[in-house]
């Protein structure tokens, strides 16, 4: 590495390749060559695609696993730790829980200096303080790229379990974060980040989720899942094939970073973005007029998005003002749950 060149995490990662992915669904297939769970503890395991697997210690008492990591998105190393770690803890708010503690898993090359790992750990540790854990140990090994995320551990009360399968006909679905953090960071490393919209890509990555969890565990929520890789359009394709049921969403309400808009217009979209696109052909009808820029927004591959939330339309609007009074950098109704069905998605 030549140390008289600024750092460049995202440069490290491309360098090494990881910008090649397995197709979105690959591991369904997979996992369905997996014994069948027979455990009646495991309230939550891997046939919903749920967030986090769930397992039921007492008749008041489960605890939420997860894990999450990748190599970076972004070029500071504090920043890195600090998406990572809200990224990670996002997947225990999503399932209605309550973070305990967490673990870090580490990959890191012998061509950075250590100070950049003790940065990356000290980003995690300031989230995980802002979520009101302490990181408790982890594993490091060597790789070629630096690779970080945490294991998390958290708490839920058996019968307030949140998951990806109880959506309802007539349910509206609500939307904590905007969209367009892929395009922005793709933008950024690739130096096509004209306006600096990564300071702001950023600042939504590193905001938990936990204010957003808080409102909607105090009301009747029948499905919540995080937006992550997957993008809007997919993470709802869990929940909708989950339930059974079909959904309409509102590309006009659906809240995207400016940014993510002018850039996804000049041709710049990652590659998981696209690839999300073209999974979702056999599960979403778009509008015959619907330009591909719309289409790559909603299946942008976020990190650390925010909480899409299917809650009865009776409440929707006081849910939604609760949200906003508790700061959430987004509360919009972005589609409803439209009937029973096989699991797709118009958006109109």
């Amino acid at each position: 590495m030549n140390t008289s060149e600024p750092l460049r995490l995202t440069k490290l990662a491309k360098r090494a390749g990881c910008a090649a992915k397995h197709p979105p669904g690959f591991l369904l297939p997979l996992l369905g060559l997996l014994p069948t769970i027979t455990d009646p503890n495991v309230l939550i395991g891997s046939s919903t695609a749920d967030d986090a697997a769930v397992y039921r210690m007492s008749d008041d008492l489960a605890l939420v696993y997860t894990t999450d990591f990748f190599t970076p998105i972004v070029d500071v190393p504090r920043d890195f730790g600090r998406v990572a770690a809200a990224n990670a803890l996002s997947d225990v708010y999503a399932m209605g829980g309550k973070p305990l503690m967490a673990l870090s898993i580490v990959g890191f090359p012998d061509t950075l200096p250590a100070t950049v790992l003790g940065e990356i750990l000290a980003g995690a540790s300031e989230i995980a303080s802002e979520a009101g854990i302490a990181i408790v140990g982890g594993h490091t090994i060597k790789s070629e790229e630096p690779i970080f995320g945490l294991a998390v551990v958290g708490t839920v009360h058996p019968e307030h379990v949140l998951s990806n399968a109880g959506a309802k006909p007539g349910d509206v679905l609500i939307l904590t974060k905007p969209l367009g953090l892929g395009i922005i960071s793709t933008a950024a490393k690739n130096d096509q980040d004209t306006t600096s919209a990564i300071s702001e890509a950023i600042r939504v990555m590193t905001t938990l989720n936990r204010a957003a969890a808080e409102v909607l565990t105090r009301y009747e929520v029948h499905a919540l899942t995080d937006v992550t890789g997957f993008g809007l359009l997919g993470h709802l394709r869990n929940i909708t094939a989950a339930s059974g049921v079909t959904a309409d969403v509102y590309f006009a309400a659906v809240p995207i970073l400016a940014a993510a808009i002018e850039y996804v217009k000049a041709g710049i979209a990652p590659g998981g973005t696209r690839a999300n696109r073209k999974f979702l052909t056999d599960w979403v009808e778009f509008a015959p007029d619907s330009p591909e820029w719309e289409q790559l927004l909603l299946c942008d591959a976020q990190t650390s998005g925010g909480l899409l939330a299917a809650v009865p339309d009776a409440i929707a609007d006081e849910v939604v003002k609760a949200l906003a009074e508790a700061g959430t950098l987004a509360s919009e109704i972005v589609g409803k749950i439209t009937g029973v069905g096989t699991g797709k998605i118009r958006v109109v």
